[in-house]
């Protein structure tokens, strides 16, 4: 019998209009459309209480010492923020009979948002364009102290989604497109923030690698990425993987769906690989207006819900009061489904634990500062209340972001060796582009009035959205460089042109320079705001501002046009690269405030600061868009558009490599102004290595009842198995359902039980084919109504779809970021970098490896990597570890991390196709 609408609404516990259920309240998946049946998120339940492991064991048996002294009403104040209008972009409630203030939480990943008196930090993909651990993490402690300084309790950052698709429109928020780069960026980022003691925040949980169709706000389409399990381990979640396993204490989920499942009621992914797989302690919020439902994501493992109401510009978007709140999914919601036993106030009492936990951990009951600036004003006072007392948190921190402004500028052209400049031999320099000059309308401000940077005038420092901050001052390309050239020969002549379209003047000023420098861009953003037709996610490739034709003009009367890229990720360059007139080519990225200073010490050697350029893309430039084997989703009529993850492994520079396309510039390359030589390359391996297993280190258990056969080969190369297992469910339950019919018996009477069974058979081909059905009876506690349900579904899908990964129910939870021994060093791989130029310089000597054939691994993958300052003519030994995890695969069937049989080929060089020493390695 199907649910009627009232009984419905009481299992839900609200009065909102509803969705159909398929789901964690029912026990039945969320179903996929027609010809994507693989694609379906098993539900994993119950969700698991923080354990209090690590060094997390003080910190939740203090926070489970407070929760106990609270009401109801005082845990959902902790839990439902309270809208937008308070003085931070989130604010939980508060609890004054214990004196507790609330959180606030505030963007963004380059600086506190909105407030004055902060920093504009170099975006994420600088700080991986750096490949230099120690400055990542000095940027993370940098903008932690800001947000600290400034009362912020949790910041909103970091992201760590890659770039899957190269014009996705918030790629530049986070650290390029291969996930080993990405986790150690993450992770660096998160040991700064932390170590500052602000609670970082790693985001988006899962696959919001697009803005077109990403949701929130109740959006009338919201798309799916459809994930195999194995892409998901060894690609996506590792990154967040490497944040766990950093302690980062906060996590955000995200808007879309993952294999048909909204994320943040995803059970297998909050549930199963959060805080079970990954043995997460902290807490983790819904993206802001995320939710599309009040029960399904407390059930799956949410903690928090942000900001408070169900969506921008749906009802009262001000109901302060968490605690009798009704414009929100939670809020006075959470208080029915206590009350009409649709959720455990169990559930609720860990929700509220993981976020104490999570301020004890970082030391914010003592001495932490409370809030003092405004998110809605600049001004000292709103409606006569101050709200902004301009506390100055900059520091010094001008420095680092200058120095990372130049260590990120990637060089990727330099003929004849037209730079370094040097300022005693120009007579007559000409600078074009709007995007070497300043914005007329100042830095923070649109012509348009819109807000949050969401419009490109002038140099581009930075995205558009929330991830954005506020610039004290923004130094541009034009004005540093003609202070510099002043300070050493005011006598230099400098043409700047920066109206794009006025091709006659610039041709002509260029015709009279002996060097020409062209400044060009490309931006890209969040999806709420609109650039000129780029709805976040860039429409195209191709340069802004008619950056192509610039260059053109440009370099057709400029025998020595260098071209430097203000760009938030690849752009086509074929058009104009091999013009010979075409001596340098600069990738800047996004610098963020010291732009122009930080651009000065890379193209000019006789500065105080001048800096051998040493970035590496973290991406990979193609020739053609067509090269990708991924790209944005424009359009849809679908309400659930889905989106197939179907290169699996293959993102980025693997597809590059499986596929034999040849890029314009690979993943990994950047020049220097001085050259390198490898030699002695060894490799060893460690004591680490036991097994080729990573071992279950279990600290709790679950209980259950249901069993699973399975048939299906992890992927190509590894051997088909059988398995069989037993595991017991114990489900949280709503009013309406009782144990006592079901297949199984639970202790507990607010739990219930679900009995699954699942067989799923692979053949040579790695087809696939499976069936699942899920029963459930139960009586009504406040009727007399009962339900009971079945459901059935068949696919065949290919051994790389979500059928080939057993239907997690609930398994134990594992030590933080995952078994120990999974970070343990297994090896090392060691060499010799000397200097053969005359300058001194920084060397990025990369480590690839190519696993066994049987793996079925693509070509290369990034496993290692370093940043040496080295001598002229000196030479330095560079040892990279290699742990457990590096080595291992992700095995379907099994459910762990395992090493393949076989030799691995160990691969060092300067980028991921100029390899300069290959040996190898046999576990």
């Amino acid at each position: 019998m199907r649910h009627t609408p009232a009984l419905l609404a009481l299992l839900l516990g609200s009065s909102l209009p509803q969705l159909a259920l398929a789901d964690v309240v029912t026990g039945i998946p969320d179903s996929a459309p027609a010809g994507f049946e693989e694609w379906i998120s098993p539900i994993v339940l119950p969700s698991p209480n923080t354990t209090g492991q690590g060094n997390w064991a003080s910190s939740v048996a203090r926070a489970r010492a407070f929760v106990a002294k609270l009401t109801l009403a005082e845990k959902i104040n902790v839990t439902t923020g309270v809208d937008v209008l308070d003085r931070c972009v989130g604010n939980t409630g508060t609890i004054p009979r214990l004196g507790w203030k609330g959180l606030c939480l505030q963007d963004s990943p380059i600086g506190v948002r909105f407030a004055d008196f902060v920093s504009a930090f170099p975006a994420g993909v600088n700080a991986a364009s750096t490949w230099d651990r120690d400055l990542i993490e000095k940027r993370g402690y940098a903008m932690g102290s800001e947000h600290k300084g400034k009362g912020v309790n949790i910041v909103l950052g970091p992201g760590t989604n890659l770039g899957r698709v190269a014009a996705g429109g918030r790629n530049w928020e986070a650290f390029g497109a291969d996930p080993f780069l990405a986790g150690v960026a993450t992770a660096a980022s998160i040991e700064g923030y932390q170590s500052a003691g602000v609670i970082a925040t790693v985001k988006h949980l899962i696959g919001n690698e697009q803005e077109h169709f990403r949701g929130g706000s109740e959006a009338g389409q919201v798309e799916s990425s459809n994930i195999d399990d194995r892409t998901l381990h060894e690609v996506y979640a590792w990154p967040f993987a490497e944040a766990v396993k950093a302690g980062v204490a906060a996590v955000m989920c995200s808007y879309n769906f993952i294999n048909q499942t909204q994320a943040c009621q995803n059970s297998k992914i909050i549930n199963g690989l959060l805080k079970e797989e990954l043995g997460f302690q902290g807490f983790i919020m819904s993206d802001w207006a995320a939710m599309i439902n009040g029960l399904q994501p407390a059930i799956a493992g949410l903690d928090m819900n942000m900001p408070g109401f169900v969506g921008y510009g749906i009802g009262d978007q001000n109901q302060p009061d968490p605690s009798t709140a009704t414009n929100s999914w939670w809020g006075a919601q959470l208080s029915n489904m206590v009350n009409n036993g649709s959720l455990s106030e169990t559930r609720i009492d860990d929700m509220v634990t993981r976020i104490f936990a999570s301020w004890y951990q970082l030391g914010q009951d003592k001495d932490y500062p409370d809030v003092s600036f405004s998110q809605l004003t600049q001004e000292t006072y709103l409606n006569g209340v101050l709200v902004n007392e301009h506390v100055n948190v900059q520091a010094d921190h001008y420095k680092l972001i200058r120095e990372i402004g130049a260590a990120s500028a990637i060089l990727l052209k330099n003929t004849n060796n037209a730079l370094p400049l040097k300022v005693k031999n120009l007579k007559r320099i000409g600078i074009f582009g709007s995007d070497a000059g300043a914005n007329a309308d100042g830095p923070n401000v649109c012509a348009t009035g819109q807000g949050d940077h969401g419009c490109s005038q002038g140099t581009l420092a930075q995205g558009w959205g929330s991830g954005t901050a506020s610039f004290p001052y923004l130094i541009d390309p034009l004005s540093a460089i003609g202070a510099h050239i002043r300070s050493i020969n005011p006598t230099v002549v400098v043409d700047g042109i920066t109206d794009d379209f006025n091709l006659n003047a610039i041709s002509a000023a260029a015709s009279l320079a002996d060097t020409c420098l062209v400044f060009v861009n490309s931006d890209s953003g969040e999806g709420y705001i609109t650039v000129d037709g780029n709805a976040g996610d860039r429409t195209n490739l191709t340069l802004w501002h008619n950056g192509e034709n610039v260059i053109q003009a440009t370099a057709s009367h400029c025998p020595n046009t260098i071209v430097v890229a203000h760009i938030v990720g690849p752009v086509l360059v074929e058009s104009w690269i091999d013009h010979p007139n075409i001596t340098a080519f600069i990738n800047a990225g996004l610098p963020g405030q010291e732009s122009g200073n930080s651009i000065v010490d890379v193209l000019f050697e006789d500065g105080d600061q001048a800096t051998n350029p040493s970035g590496r893309l973290p991406y990979t430039m193609a020739k053609a868009r067509g090269d990708y084997n991924a790209d944005v989703l424009y359009k849809s009529t679908d309400k659930v558009p889905q989106i197939t993850y179907s290169e699996a492994l293959e993102i980025d520079y693997r597809h590059f490599d499986a596929n034999n396309v040849e890029p314009r510039y690979e993943f990994g390359f950047g020049l220097s102004y001085t050259t390198f030589a490898y030699s002695g390359l060894k490799t060893s391996k460690s004591g680490g290595l036991f097994g080729r297993a990573a071992e279950h280190q279990t600290t709790t258990t679950a209980q259950s009842s249901s069993s699973t056969t399975l048939r299906v080969p992890a992927s190509p190369g590894l051997s088909s198995t059988t398995t069989s297992s037993s595991t017991t469910l114990s489900v949280p339950a709503s009013p309406s359902l009782s144990s006592k019919s079901a297949s199984t018996s639970a202790s507990a009477p607010t739990s219930t039980s679900v009995s699954v069974s699942v067989s799923v058979s692979v053949s040579a081909s790695a087809s696939a084919s499976a069936s699942a059905s899920a029963s459930a009876s139960a009586s009504a506690a406040a009727s007399s109504a009962s339900a009971s349900i079945s459901g059935s579904a068949s696919a065949s899908a290919p051994s790389s779809s979500t059928v080939s990964a057993p239907p997690a129910l609930s398994s134990p939870i594992n030590p933080i970021g995952g078994p120990t021994s999974l970070y343990e060093t297994v090896a090392t791989v060691s060499f010799t970098i000397k200097n053969t130029g005359h300058l001194a310089g920084h060397e990025v000597p990369q480590l690839y490896l190519g696993f066994p054939a049987s793996a079925g691994e693509p070509p290369k993958v990034l496993r290692g990597f370093a940043r040496e300052l080295i001598g002229a003519g000196s030479s330095t030994h560079v040892s990279l570890e290699l742990r457990r995890k590096d080595v291992s695969v992700w095995d379907v069937v099994k459910q762990e991390w395992v090493i393949p049989e076989g030799k691995f080929e160990v691969m060092v060089g300067s980028s991921s196709r100029d390899i300069k020493l290959r040996g190898s390695l046999e576990f």
